[in-house]
């Protein structure tokens, strides 16, 4: 398993395959969307050991022009899957157009000696020192670039606020924030669905994780929010509205919005290439032509947001520009459980419902969950940001987990889920302590779901569920026990961050 998908195994010889030759046809107008320039340069691969401060050194794959002269250098999936081969086919639509490409192993992958420590202070380190040594080359310019997807997404964001002096740009393809909150410990609960990655790629952090459940300077270290003010080189992220690290991406344009762009399309976690509205490699090459080749006529993107509605293909409008996220003019409507499982924007009288918590099922039985749905809406409600909610609520155990899924319920029943969120109560405070939680006592518990830009189409309802369970997003960790919710006037509330757009 692995948290990136690359292209398949093919040798990068010129000429370059029909299918990197240029982009795909553009999403809407925008001339970004729609950059390429044909290929000049023929391709030439050497592998090479680059030197790193300790006397170590990495494995690399190192794709020139064929041709005399200087280059700008892109650092491309720096990761720990030992994919150089499989790297090279994507590494030569750049060399091709002028580019130096560097596909590298990390530390303690491949033919990089070592102890491979994910994401950790060594490999940015190390990283750091991979693009100070591009620059200073003979056949360099200096300028370097890096990009890559998932994990080296999470390395070019890393590096990155570490602050190489001669990185220039960056290109994260789905990248998080934070280690610890978009991938290990969602809400504080550690994610099952990490646990085959950890095994397959490094074993070693099946301990270490497990050593370090509160947030500490061990994920500090591994963490782009701890650090959002070293960010400061233009980033353009891709976002994938169905991807597992969009939360990551949507907060470090929102941290740093002067210097990121956002363009988020209707993909699944891997490289958009392939996927609905792929938009190709034509934009990548307009950033790197802009900011690394200094040609000035490469455009940006046309708005700092670049979103695609989804569902797609569906009720979904397709490419929209916002000059922030949430867009402008997005308002919260509120929505309140009620006992009888609907969910309404007029509050129903207080009262209470529970469900049993036994961790010991498998599959949840029906009464391990509550669910509210809404009336079929009479108009189209688009979902431009993120639901939150506030859940009143009381254990009879000593701590407890909830989770909120919220979905798309179409007329024949069917069902889509559009986002979910988490939360462990003793970390209502935060995840760098746990404070206990008395058996007995209410306590409002803020959970944030992974924002969305989704269309609910008349006809529609919105369903929303709570539980103690979403596995395999969470572990089935919750103590066995009783939770019960407060519902209607003052109790458990939804929140929705809802935009006006009427196609």
């Amino acid at each position: 398993m692995r948290l990136n998908e690359t292209f398949r195994s093919h040798a990068a010889q010129p000429p370059i395959p029909p299918f990197l030759a240029s982009a795909p046809a553009a999403a809407g107008t925008d001339p970004f969307l729609s950059y390429d320039r044909p290929a000049t340069y023929e391709v030439r691969t050497e592998r090479v050991s680059v030197p790193l401060r300790d006397g170590s050194h990495l494995a690399c794959d190192l794709h020139r022009p064929a041709a005399e002269g200087r280059f700008p250098a892109i650092v491309h999936d720096y990761t720990a899957y030992d994919d150089l081969d499989n790297l090279a086919l994507a590494a030569a639509y750049f060399v091709a157009r002028g580019y130096n490409v560097a596909a590298c192993n990390a530390r303690g992958s491949g033919d990089s000696p070592g102890h491979l420590d994910p994401f950790s202070g060594q490999e940015q380190r190390d990283n750091y020192d991979l693009i100070e040594w591009l620059a200073v080359q003979p056949w360099s310019t200096g300028k370097v670039g890096q990009m890559g997807v998932s994990y080296g997404a999470h390395a070019s964001l890393l590096v990155a606020v570490n602050k190489p002096p001669h990185l220039t740009a960056i290109i994260p393809i789905e990248g998080i924030s934070d280690w610890y909150e978009n991938t290990i410990y969602r809400g504080g609960i550690y994610s099952a669905r990490i646990r085959d990655w950890q095994r397959s790629t490094a074993p070693d952090t099946l301990t270490t994780y497990a050593r370090h459940p509160l947030y500490d300077d061990f994920w500090r270290e591994r963490s782009v929010k701890a650090r959002w003010k070293n960010l400061d080189i233009p980033v353009l992220e891709i976002a994938g509205w169905y991807d597992r690290y969009r939360q990551g991406m949507v907060e470090n344009f929102q941290a740093r919005p002067r210097n990121v762009w956002l363009v988020a399309g209707p993909w699944q976690h891997g490289l958009p290439y392939g996927q609905p509205a792929d938009i190709g490699f034509g934009p990548y090459l307009a950033w790197w032509d802009r900011w690394l080749g200094g040609r000035r006529d490469a455009p940006l993107p046309a708005a700092k947001v670049t979103s695609y509605e989804i569902p797609s293909p569906g009720a979904g409008t397709g490419w929209k520009r916002f000059s922030t996220w949430p867009p402008r003019g997005a308002r919260q409507e509120r929505l309140s459980p009620a006992a009888d499982g609907t969910l309404s924007s007029s509050p129903s009288a207080a009262t209470t419902r529970g469900f049993t918590v036994n961790t010991e099922t498998t599959p949840a039985s029906p009464d391990e969950k509550l669910t509210f749905q809404t009336r079929p809406r009479q108009s189209d409600l688009v979902l431009a940001g993120e639901v939150t909610a506030k859940v009143r609520a009381a254990f009879t155990a000593t701590d407890g987990n909830i989770a909120v899924i919220v979905e798309d319920v179409a007329p024949d029943g069917t069902s889509n889920r559009i986002t979910q969120g988490w939360l462990k109560a003793s970390h209502r405070f935060g995840h760098d302590r746990a404070v206990p939680v008395r058996p007995g006592t209410v306590y409002d518990l803020d959970i944030r779901t992974w924002p969305t830009h989704y269309r609910l189409s008349a006809g529609h309802s919105l369903r929303v569920t709570i539980s103690s369970d979403d596995y395999p997003e969470i572990d089935s960790d919750a103590p066995a026990g009783q939770v019960s919710l407060r519902l209607g006037r003052g109790g458990t509330e939804i929140r929705l961050t809802t935009y006006e757009d009427n196609r």
